[in-house]
């Protein structure tokens, strides 16, 4: 597969059957988050896998919309950056999502990343909600999580037709 099929192939699944995420499967995808580039080579990005059932119906309602999907799967990775070693934890911690989230998608699971930074519960920062949750310091930030696992409800690949070209804008 080139990476051209594989970013037509990667789309985010929202249900999620019983059958378990590998080690392997697992590795693979963390191994991939660990490979992606961030600013200067600081490596602010730690990724937190979990997999009890109770936490991730915690994540889960983590913001006002779009996290019920965490509850569903078999494990979610937390992307916590440390703003103590990089001020660009935001655009690393979304390099590596994104590294995550084409892994699965090679290894055929589904995924979804879970959009954290900027939303909320009820007015409560849901930043502040994970880190309460996962027993965090405040200097860490969440950008978003990856929820994982095994699907029969992959959305059909995109095709190279549905690119919108009038995006693109050249400057003569």
């Amino acid at each position: 597969m080139t990476l051209t099929d594989l970013m037509l192939k990667r789309r985010s699944t929202r249900k999620f059957n019983d059958e378990k995420v590998t080690k392997e499967e697992l590795d693979k995808i963390l191994q991939a988050a660990l490979l992606a580039p961030t600013s200067m080579n600081r490596k602010p990005c730690n990724f937190m896998v979990v997999e009890r059932k109770e936490t991730l119906n915690e994540l889960s309602q983590a913001k006002n919309h779009g996290a019920d999907l965490i509850r569903g799967a078999d494990k979610a990775i937390v992307v916590v950056a440390d703003t103590l070693i990089a001020d660009t934890w935001c655009e690393d911690s979304s390099i590596a999502l994104t590294y995550m989230h084409l892994m699965a998608t090679e290894l055929n699971l589904g995924s979804c990343w879970v959009q954290i930074h900027l939303r909320d519960k009820d007015g409560t920062d849901s930043e502040e909600i994970v880190r309460d949750i996962l027993k965090i310091d405040n200097h860490y930030r969440i950008v978003g999580i990856l929820a994982l696992g095994h699907s029969d409800d992959i959305p059909k690949p995109h095709t190279l037709e549905d690119i919108d070209k009038n995006k693109i804008h050249f400057l003569v």
